[in-house]
């Protein structure tokens, strides 16, 4: 009975193989996740950086009519600037490492 035992090997390639697969599969599939997080992060960082730069001031002008230097009607215009906010250049994310931030007045 123990010699049979001893010869009797089925199944623990098999089963020594599966843990192996397994095992690197799971570790590819770690890292690969974790590298869709690092890009889904900076993806999310470059669109709240375009949302920051986009320009938000507005005018119109008023106009003035006269009639022989007499008044006949006037509406004043409107303005207003948008001013720098602390998030408009934003050039960080804390996942990414060695991200270098990015200016729209770089010559190329």
């Amino acid at each position: 009975m123990l010699k049979q035992f001893w010869n009797d090997d089925v199944g623990l390639v098999i089963s020594a193989e599966l843990v192996l697969v397994l095992t690197i599969a799971v570790l590819a599939m770690i890292v690969g996740l974790s590298e869709v997080a690092v890009a889904v992060n900076t993806e999310l960082n470059d669109i709240s950086n375009a949302i920051g730069h986009l320009n938000q001031t507005y005018r119109y002008t008023g106009f003035h009519a006269s009639d022989n230097y007499k008044t006949k009607s006037t509406y004043a215009g409107s303005t207003w600037t948008d001013s720098f906010d602390d998030c408009d250049r934003n050039t960080s994310c804390d996942l990414v490492c060695g991200a270098s931030p990015s200016t729209t007045n770089e010559k190329p």
